[in-house]
Formats: C-alpha cells, structure tokens, sequence
C-alpha cells in the first residue's frame, strides 16, 4: 500500500517546469511505489483524479569520498498528467 511519505521531492528542473505548463508534473518517489498506488495518493490528498501517469526507474550513481566507495540510493520518477485546470496548492510557483 503506497503512502505519501514515499512521495520524495516534486521536481524542479527546466524541463519539468516547461512540463507544468502543458498540465504534467514531475514526481521523485521511493522505488516500490506503483502507478496505482502513486494514483491513490493523488485521490486521497490532493482531491486529483490524475488522466495518466508514466514511470522511470532512476539507479542510483556509484561515488567516491576520501577513497571510499558509496552508492547513492535508487528513486523512480513519475510524469503525472493532471486534468485541465487542476492545481495543487503546494505547487504555486
């Protein structure tokens, strides 16, 4: 069962920006989130019936720090399609 706690960040980039202009939003979330549950989330908190939702697994990158090796974890991304006119009060930018 999905919550909003798996919900990380909204993304900000100059590409998700150009995106929520056309009514789609960028959402990072932890990896055992699903499209349905992500979908739940949206009906439950936001009052949103999302038109559609695409996913993206992001494999976290392998670094380096004073010679120890660490990886960075793993996140997937959600492009959420939001009906035309709907607006979520925490996106106002």
């Amino acid at each position: 069962m999905a919550d909003i706690t798996d919900i990380k960040a909204i993304m900000y980039t100059e590409k998700s920006l150009a995106l929520q202009e056309d009514g789609v939003i960028v959402v990072q979330t932890t990896p055992r989130m699903t499209k349905n549950g992500l979908k739940e989330v949206f009906k439950e908190f936001f009052n949103i019936n999302p038109l559609k939702i695409n996913s993206m697994r992001v494999n976290g990158k392998v670094k380096r720090f004073k010679g120890i090796e660490g990886k960075r974890p793993d996140t997937k991304k959600f492009y959420v399609t939001l009906p035309e006119g709907a607006k979520i009060e925490s996106l106002a930018v």
